[in-house]
């Protein structure tokens, strides 16, 4: 059954289920036009998620059929994965940051092999050992979940307005999660008259209870030194700026008093870089750093592929560490290893 819940002036929500994730499912948002519903984001493609959709929308008054368009906050699967047969069943447009438009592009235009073989060179050059290299070297090189993404046929431009007709809804772009996050503010009236600026879909930059991964992901192809880390804090801080009366997030539950979770966020990122330059008083390879770095389960009691994601967040807060001069690569050193400054 489709645990669905009315937030009030239009706007609905709709638990999609993630198949074995403990996230547990993602919250679509279904937005009243004056050109039917539109949704923000669609969950992971998957029978079982289709289903729970679909139903939701029954039971949100309205039917796959009828949805206008989809405005997309970012590329991941467990919120781009339905958009196409959302599109396939109804005609609707979708909506997506040209930035992660660019990835999705690329993603449909890359065969499995090499996304093995860059997650291959990445490791290695992190320091990880060869028996965690290994298994990427001989995996089945088939279809990868989240390899054939719908491509948008409409580009979100930040701080305009999207082409909701009814609605205001403004485009913020919070890079950091992925280079073409963005958050969604409703610049119209809280319908309970809570206390702030209108109400804003948050997308992943800001969850109410748990922090997003930041992790380094660069194009190989492309050699720009990017700070993913550092454009989250940055997004952050003009997210608390916005002070918007309630957050509609993708995950968990809705909540109020954005600024406050921004400056738990803040903090707490302020502090972990503080701790990971502690643990760099001796030289340190990316993977050896997330060895150490603290997670909510021992090193050795995770799993292979969350190590993967904890060594790319270990990489993003040594990027941003030499970016302060907190920190530096040491010469020569082959992995290369960094210590504090």
């Amino acid at each position: 059954m489709a645990q669905v819940y009315d937030h009030g002036g239009g706007v609905r929500s709709v638990q999609v289920p993630i198949p074995d994730n403990p996230l547990g499912h993602t919250l679509v948002y279904v937005v009243e036009t004056d050109r039917g519903p539109v949704l923000v984001d669609t969950g992971w493609d998957d029978p079982d998620s289709w289903d729970t959709l679909t139903e939701g929308l029954t039971a949100c008054g309205t039917g796959i059929g009828e949805i206008h368009g989809v405005v997309i906050t970012h590329h991941h699967p467990d919120h781009h994965g339905l958009s196409g047969r959302v599109r396939e069943a109804s005609g609707a447009w979708i909506a997506m940051h040209a930035a992660d438009s660019a990835i999705v592009r690329r993603t449909r235009e890359t065969r499995a092999e090499r996304w093995f073989t860059y997650m291959t060179a990445k490791l290695e050059a992190a320091g990880a050992p060869e028996e965690h290299v290994a298994p990427l070297r001989t995996a089945r090189r088939g279809r990868l979940p989240g390899f054939s993404p719908a491509l948008p046929d409409r580009e979100i431009v930040p701080g305009e307005l999207l082409d909701l007709p009814g609605r205001r809804l403004r485009a913020i772009w919070t890079p950091g999660h992925t280079p073409g996050h963005v958050c969604l503010h409703l610049e119209e009236e809280h319908p309970a008259e809570l206390p702030g600026h209108g109400r804003l879909f948050s997308g992943d930059h800001l969850l109410p209870e748990i922090t997003p991964h930041i992790g380094l992901y660069e194009d190989p192809d492309d050699a720009t030194v990017t700070d993913p880390l550092g454009d989250y804090l940055d997004s952050l801080e003009r997210i608390g700026r916005l002070a918007p009366a309630e957050v509609l997030p993708a995950h968990q539950h809705v909540f109020t008093d954005a600024s406050a979770r921004v400056e738990e966020l803040l903090a707490h990122h302020e502090e972990r870089l503080t701790d990971l330059r502690s643990l760099l008083a001796e030289p340190l390879t990316p993977w050896q750093l997330a060895e150490r770095m603290e997670w909510n389960r021992p090193w050795e009691q995770i799993p292979y592929g969350s190590r993967n994601i904890a060594v790319s967040e270990a990489e993003a807060h040594l990027r941003r560490l030499v970016k302060l001069g907190r920190a530096e690569a040491v010469p020569g050193s082959e992995p290369v290893t960094y210590v504090a400054v």
